[in-house]
């Protein structure tokens, strides 16, 4: 009758669902004691509060709260979901516009996975607390030079220093504690140990002396002693991966106190590996302050008589090597720093990401999410990349790409080659705007950041590579790979993986390829290899095709390579980048630089648009040199071991893991098992998983599956519906003229509702539901007259054979023209010896088994 007041009174009997959980969630830890109906509906409070702008917040409270509410607020109260039963406000949450007014409302709840602060602060890097870090921050700029760097040619007569050690020199530089094996981490924090960080350089005893002044305890940093053996000479040993006693490759320090036109000999004396390209040319980078800052100089390729040597033999069972060189400094006094290769540090990553998120075009299309976080509670980041889609039916079918980098921390050249993919993809090119329309990119740039931070070489804190723990079941121990395998898992039963690519660094072979996995299915024969030929044509200077492998050999099971293959991932690589530089082409003999190892994440994404080209020209040429040069490997496997063998028509039906060497060359490392601590962790878990697949229940029907067993239930019950009626008044006369009597061996037990076989089975009943409707009228005509057979039988004292629980035979059928009439009696077989209860005729009732 009065429309206005119907539509009011339902506006103040309706509860906001925003208020009402903050309600709870405000009682529950206790900041709110009052009862939810003291208060009136919210759009009461906003319209007093619009009408009330006088009210200031000052220092999370109201000024004279007792004076500033009118009558009206007396009455009808504060929003309960701003108020506490006290004299101040303590919510920091309520929205002020431009002139400081409260408006009614909170603030908009802050994003589940923000990452960066409002005023774009980086979250600091966490720390073991163990380890000392100084408070400098340690920046380098981005430079390429303008001119090749030449591998160094060695001239035999490099001298290699006999190792003197403390006994002899004086020790400049030496950590203090440093966890090895034996210990495992506990517990992280910014700025690592506690206290004030100690100064380890020695002394200067005035502005004469010369010595130098080493550091390392910054971020990727590691150099573990220096001992000064002459005026200008000096021994360095490196720091193993923390909570170990191995892995020593990556050195990355600092010197100051430098002097000019003077040659220092500097020798690392406990490097383990016995190959490093070292012996064929690379050079150590050196970095100087001075020239960064006057000239906009950065990293360059320096050093003279490099030698990689063998130490003196001595009692251990595992010898050490030994890398000499000499460098020239360029000006006195300056600060210097030296690395195995480019570093890339876990803030450079950060700096990087928050430069994306900021870009309000590129965040657009690239989501930066948490994936998980690493042991020290370092973030491990997640991109998802991908132009949003006009419908729901495109955004399902695009593919998806997996690239990450860095799960060896001392490969940085693994995140050079992830900056310049990333650089392209995120750019408005119209091949990666292509790309984007395509393909869900998903990318890990740094799977590893705590083994970054710390300058570990292939560790995480766990102390182990882990690279070799895809198959791991401990989430607390290994969360950087379990939550990543864990997403591409989700990620496959959304959608096709096309391809997945873990960035890598490799210390003992020059240039750029692949590994891979040999394909057992003939359907796609070769066609794992077509990818790392097609990038080989496309970066013919960087790329080497001839270098890529693709056997897949025992110890390699752990890698997030074959994990993943093993997962559906039929082109599943591990991009190994070389430390030193190319032998192919123009850039025969140079070293790689940075801008190098970018553009080849360029190459990579041209590759991606070659390889899912609709005109598939490029992928069967490459298809038809593969066979070509797999014919002629095979011809020089078989003339190599002296047999001739006709491979007209059989070829193909070889075994490419036989023709093929393994990766024993690769820059890999065995598994070392897990640490002791772990090991009785992993044990259960290991049980309970056994346990689980014994007791795993049957997965919850979806909800297509109920849809269609609930039509079928229906039409069952509307088949006994018209079963039951037509035939009842027929049945009830049988029933009362001809009690039968059936002998004990013939009453039908519980077995016969285990061996009953429907009239109809589910597919005759689904083909009904999709193809035809059913004309009640013929049902009833045959059931009526199957009812006529029945009552015929029953009076003419047939008896109803039913096959018994022990039969062997599954397959046995009924005999023919004997059909089962009932569902069989309720009651058990009786004893021999006693009467057998008599049992009647029933309507038969449809069941599905």
């Amino acid at each position: 009758m009065f429309p206005a007041r119907e539509t009011e009174l339902k506006q103040k009997n309706l509860s906001d669902p925003y208020e009402d959980f903050m309600c709870y969630h405000l009682q529950y830890y206790g900041y709110f004691k009052a009862q939810r109906n003291n208060f009136s509906n919210s759009a009461t409070h906003q319209h007093v509060w619009k009408k009330n702008s006088q009210y200031l917040l000052g220092n999370t409270c109201f000024r004279e709260r007792d004076s500033l509410i009118p009558d009206t607020l007396q009455k009808e109260k504060l929003p309960y979901s701003l108020m506490r039963n006290s004299a101040l406000l303590k919510s920091k949450q309520l929205v002020c516009d431009e002139w400081s007014a409260v408006s009614p409302r909170l603030r908009e709840p802050r994003e589940l996975f923000a990452l960066f602060s409002s005023r774009g602060q980086l979250p600091a890097p966490k720390w073991p607390a163990e380890c000392e870090v100084i408070k400098e921050n340690v920046h380098h700029i981005e430079w390429v030079p303008p001119y090749p760097e030449y591998f160094y040619q060695p001239t035999g007569h490099e001298k290699m220093p006999e190792v003197v050690g403390e006994e002899k020199g004086t020790v400049v530089y030496e950590l203090d504690s440093v966890p090895t094996e034996g210990s495992y981490f506990t517990n992280a924090r910014v700025g690592g140990k506690q206290g004030l960080t100690k100064e380890l350089a020695v002394e200067l005893q005035g502005p004469d002396d010369n010595t130098l002044l080493f550091e390392s305890r910054f971020e990727s940093g590691n150099l573990q002693k220096a001992v000064r053996v002459d005026t200008y000479e000096y021994e360095l040993t490196l720091r193993t991966d923390l909570y170990t006693s191995k892995h020593t490759q990556w050195f990355y320090f600092r010197v100051q106190n430098t002097r000019k036109d003077v040659t220092y000999r500097f020798t690392i004396v406990n490097l383990l590996k016995p190959k490093s390209l070292y012996t064929v040319g690379m050079k150590p980078l050196m970095y100087s302050q001075l020239d960064a800052s006057a000239h906009n100089i950065g990293w360059r390729r320096e050093g003279n008589e490099i030698k990689y040597y063998k130490k003196n033999s001595d009692d251990r069972h595992q010898p050490f090597y030994c890398l000499t060189w000499t460098i020239q400094f360029p000006h006195d006094q300056d600060t210097c720093f030296f690395a195995h290769f480019y570093p890339y540090t876990y803030t450079d990553l950060q700096c990087y990401l928050l430069s994306v998120a900021n870009n309000p075009v590129q965040s657009k299309f690239c989501k930066l999410r948490t994936l998980c976080r690493s042991l020290a509670g370092n973030t491990v980041y997640l991109l998802t990349i991908t132009n949003p889609s006009r419908s729901p039916q495109e955004a399902a079918a695009k593919k998806a790409v997996v690239f990450s980098a860095r799960v060896h921390p001392g490969e940085s050249n693994g995140s050079w080659i992830m900056k310049g993919f990333l650089d392209f993809i995120l750019s408005n090119s119209p091949d990666a705007q292509l790309l984007r329309d395509i393909f869900i990119f998903k990318v890990i740039p740094m799977l590893n950041p705590d083994g970054v931070i710390v300058g570990n070489y292939r560790c995480s804190l766990a102390g182990r590579d882990l690279n070799r723990h895809y198959k791991t079941l401990l989430k607390e121990s290994f969360p950087c790979i379990w939550y990543t395998k864990s997403m591409i898992k989700r990620l496959l039963e959304e959608r096709e993986v096309l391809l997945y690519c873990d960035f890598h660094g490799h210390s003992r072979k020059n240039n750029i390829f692949l590994y891979g996995c040999n394909n057992n299915d003939r359907k796609y024969w070769l066609h794992e290899r077509v990818f790392p030929l097609m990038l080989s044509k496309n970066a013919p200077d960087k790329f080497s095709f001839h270098s890529c492998n693709f056997k897949v050999q025992k110890c390699k099971e752990g890698t997030g390579r074959v994990v993943m293959w093993r997962m559906g991932i039929l082109n599943s690589y591990t991009m190994e980048s070389t430390f030193g530089g190319s032998t192919l082409g123009k850039k025969r003999d140079t070293h790689f630089t940075v801008e190098d190892l970018k553009s080849l994440g360029y190459h990579v994404c041209d590759t991606l648009l070659d390889f899912c080209d609709p005109d598939q020209s490029k992928f069967t040429q490459c298809l038809a040199e593969l066979r070509e040069l797999l014919q002629q490997e095979i011809h020089k496997k078989f003339n190599d071991l002296g047999q001739d063998m006709d491979l007209e028509g059989s070829w193909s039906d070889i075994s490419l893991s036989d023709i093929e060497s393994s990766t024993s060359g690769s820059d890999s490392s065995l598994s070392d098992g897990l640490p002791v601590h772990l090991l009785k962790i992993a044990e259960k878990l290991n049980q309970k998983k056994k346990i689980y697949k014994k007791k795993k229940k049957k997965p919850l029907p979806t909800r297509k599956q109920r849809n269609e067993q609930y039509q079928k239930n229906s039409l069952m019950r509307k088949l006994q519906l018209i079963e039951d009626g037509p035939g009842r008044a027929g049945f009830a006369s049988t029933l009362q003229k001809q009690p039968t009597f059936l002998k004990g061996s013939e009453i039908p037990g519980s077995s016969t509702v285990k061996n009953y076989k429907p009239r109809f089975n589910e597919t005759q009943l689904s083909g009904r539901d999709k193809d035809s409707s059913l004309d009640p009228s013929k049902i009833t005509t045959i059931v009526l007259a199957k009812n006529k057979e029945r009552t015929q039988s029953t009076k003419s004292g047939n008896a109803v054979s039913y096959s018994s629980k022990r039969s062997t035979s599954t397959s046995q059928e009924p005999a023919p023209r004997i059909k089962p009439k009932w569902l069989g009696s309720r009651y058990h077989a009786v004893k021999r010896g006693h009467p057998t209860p008599p049992t009647y005729p029933s309507l038969h009732v449809y069941t599905y088994p």
